[in-house]
């Protein structure tokens, strides 16, 4: 069996495609596990949904911040955007089925000996913070005020984890920081406007991994989110969103059980014009 990790795909099924192919992707033999922002902005999210949906127990993912859109638009707590291309997806006569199994997906995965998320994680935070953290949200994703947190969880502030909040906004700093998170402080101040690469930090914030004493720089991550990043050279970090939907190239990890990890990638057709 082999374990692959796919960045942000975004509605791009044809690369995905392509990109399984490349590497003899089998849903009878491995698994496939996205990292967040399966939909959105991209030409097919139905057909990309349907993929991971019919290969349930092979396929799996993380919440990113364009999933989390797609089910507020789906709750009507939250209108599309000029940019979406979500609009085959909602209307499709098994969208429901779809927006739950979407609904079920965590903030946060710890297998095969990594961390996945799909923006980061704040540098006070340990692996075992970040995995009950985001239970504690998932548990909320999956009950019945699931509407209620929709609409309450858009919002830059609180900018700062504070382990004495509660309700809202604790949540929110959480899936902020899993689901948008690029720059921070030091002391995990979060930054949300800068969506330029590493070298583009505002003054006083840094990439999250790399500030200095960051509880996981042990722990091997994977994450998306950010496709103006490149390669990243910090150890124990993958960087895999790669732009696909901006014209770049769809990419997966193939996860080695020694860390030699494997990183493949096919070229994609812009399917947007730059904006993110």
């Amino acid at each position: 069996m082999a374990v692959y990790l796919v960045g942000d795909i975004q509605g791009c099924d044809e690369a995905l495609t392509r990109l399984l192919q490349a590497v003899d992707f089998s849903p009878s033999r491995d698994h496939l596990i996205g990292l967040g922002d399966l939909v959105n902005r991209g030409p097919n999210s139905l057909a990309v949904l349907r993929r991971f949906v019919a290969w349930e127990g092979s396929a799996d993912a993380v919440l990113g911040n364009h999933d989390l859109h797609a089910l507020a638009v789906h709750a009507g707590v939250r209108r599309s955007s000029r940019m979406d291309t979500l609009g085959e997806l909602l209307e499709a006569d098994d969208a429901l089925p779809l927006m739950r199994w979407l609904q079920d997906r965590p903030l946060a995965m710890h297998t095969h000996g990594m961390l996945l998320v799909h923006a980061g994680v704040l540098p006070q935070w340990t692996l075992q913070q970040v995995m009950t953290l985001a239970q504690e949200v998932q548990q909320v994703l999956r009950g019945p005020d699931l509407t209620n947190f929709l609409a309450q969880m858009y919002g830059n502030t609180p900018d700062t984890w504070d382990e004495n909040l509660q309700g809202t906004q604790r949540w929110r700093v959480v899936v902020n920081a899993l689901t948008r998170l690029r720059f921070c402080t030091v002391q995990g101040r979060m930054e949300f406007d800068s969506k330029e690469g590493a070298d583009g930090a505002p003054e006083g914030f840094l990439p999250w991994f790399e500030v200095p004493g960051r509880q996981t720089s042990q722990v091997d991550v994977a994450f998306g989110h950010w496709s103006t990043l490149g390669e990243v050279s910090t150890a124990h970090v993958w960087a895999l969103d790669t732009g696909c939907v901006w014209g770049g190239q769809l990419t997966v990890l193939r996860v080695s059980a020694d860390g030699r990890h494997e990183r493949i990638a096919v070229d994609c057709p812009q399917a947007q014009k730059p904006g993110r």
